[in-house]
């Protein structure tokens, strides 16, 4: 099993109509999906930077926390889960394809930008969720599908 630690991670606006986070249930079984993002240093791209992106799945016991903790687009997130690999199958080619996934184990609110906590306008670094209705905007609205590009949020210009 490979374990992995995602810190300051921000979740993805849906693709297109989808909302951020996809929420399932079969019978008993209870599943949520969404994407992360986070902006990393990469000499070799363009403005030294570029996006990674992760999809993420939770189960069950670890859906009812995500939902009691009403994360959204912009929400900064740690996480901590299991590698695992999707694999399907394209419907116009027929073509195998697989993508990584992680599965989540722990997941907190963190800090969110700005000297700020989520929610949290004075800085004082509680992680309290953000009131009803108020959405923190990740740097430079990212939506966590761009590949490369933009401005970098994390090393501004000099």
């Amino acid at each position: 099993m490979i374990k992995m630690f995602i810190t300051g991670a921000v979740i993805s606006k849906g693709f297109g109509d989808d909302p951020a986070l996809r929420f399932s249930e079969n019978g008993e079984n209870k599943c949520v999906r969404f994407r992360v993002g986070s902006s990393v240093y990469d000499k070799n791209a363009e403005k030294n930077h570029r996006y990674v992106n992760m999809s993420v799945k939770a189960f069950n016991g670890m859906v009812s926390r995500i939902e009691s903790m009403k994360l959204d687009a912009g929400k900064y997130v740690n996480l901590v889960g299991r590698y695992d690999e999707e694999t399907w199958e394209d419907k116009t080619t027929h073509e195998k394809k697989s993508a990584p996934v992680l599965i989540v184990d722990e997941i907190e609110l963190c800090h969110g930008g700005n000297g700020k906590q989520n929610g949290d306008s004075n800085g004082s670094g509680d992680s309290a969720p953000a009131p009803s209705g108020q959405v923190q905007t990740p740097p430079g609205n990212f939506t966590g599908f761009e590949p490369f590009g933009g401005t970098n949020p994390y090393f501004p210009e000099s």
